[in-house]
């Protein structure tokens, strides 16, 4: 055989061989590159999330906020737990509304909304300390259980203005820890108030169908009955400036009018009900109206 087709034959048995190697290499290699030039993008959340504190059973207490403006609001729900699921689950669907909306925040504002300040009451009648639904929940209602936290202490009792021992509600008597701020909850929410300094404090509760004004030693603050006006004529519920049913010491929205941020409790119809639109009605007033209302 000639020199010339020895080499030329030689030439393409080298030639197959690279692309034999290649073709069998490459199934091998391409997720690797792949990978390499196209990683998965983080999503981009419209919200922070802080952990501000643990309950007495070690769950997490957790704020979301949006916004990064001068001006901060504040929202917090599951004071009482799971005797108040209702008041949890609104505040998941404010956060909810946000996420998908967050242009609806005014860009002078910051709004932190804190879902569940007493998860152990949560889980004591749900058994879960996640987000949860109401037709979830209300096959799991419960009377009274879930009201306290885990040493079985009312929260909404033990905050420093008019402290007591023990406290009242409806006709029973209760235990408000023993000191103010006993509670990890009740410390958690102190701490993020006292480092954040937030110029109102809005508190969904229920069952009254009402909104009240808060007051300690000093009375009600005029920028207090301006929001408590503002939530309750959007929302369409009864504004009450004083709450006279019965004694209460140690309440945190009294604590709050002691050292001059103006809050409002936001009293739900039933303990079922989450009455979404009007309490969004109330939450954008609020926002929209910030600064008109003197805060």
């Amino acid at each position: 055989m000639p020199v010339h087709r020895k080499w030329w034959l030689f030439g393409l048995l080298s030639l197959t061989l690279l692309v034999l190697g290649t073709w069998l290499l490459w199934p091998a290699a391409v997720p690797e590159i792949v990978e390499e030039l196209e990683p998965e993008p983080e999503p981009v959340l419209p919200y922070t999330t802080e952990v501000i504190g643990e309950s007495v059973e070690a769950r997490n207490i957790t704020v979301y906020t949006f916004g990064n403006g001068e001006h901060h609001l504040l929202l917090v729900g599951g004071m009482h737990g799971g005797y108040e699921w209702n008041s949890v689950v609104l505040a998941y669907q404010m956060i909810e509304y946000f996420t998908a909306k967050p242009e609806l925040v005014p860009s002078d504002l910051t709004v932190s909304i804190i879902p569940s300040l007493n998860p152990d009451g949560v889980y004591a009648v749900l058994g879960t300390e996640d987000r949860f639904t109401a037709a979830e929940a209300v096959a799991n209602e419960s009377d009274a259980i879930g009201r306290f936290n885990a040493n079985d202490v009312d929260l909404n009792r033990n905050f420093d203005c008019k402290w007591q021992p023990e406290s009242r509600w409806r006709g029973q008597t209760v235990s408000a820890g023993t000191s103010a701020f006993s509670e990890p909850e009740a410390a958690a929410l102190r701490d993020y108030v006292l480092r954040t300094k937030p110029e109102a404090v809005v508190f969904w509760h229920s069952q009254a169908n009402a909104v009240y004004a808060s007051e300690c030693e000093e009375g009600v603050l005029p920028s207090t009955l301006a929001l408590m006006n503002t939530y309750a004529d959007a929302a369409e519920y009864k504004a009450i400036a004083s709450f006279d049913a019965y004694p209460v010491s140690g309440d945190a929205e009294g604590w709050l009018a002691s050292i001059g941020i103006p809050a409002i409790t936001v009293e739900l119809a039933t303990h079922e009900t989450v009455e979404w639109e009007r309490n969004l009605a109330g939450v954008n007033a609020v926002l929209m109206n910030f600064s008109a209302i003197g805060l």
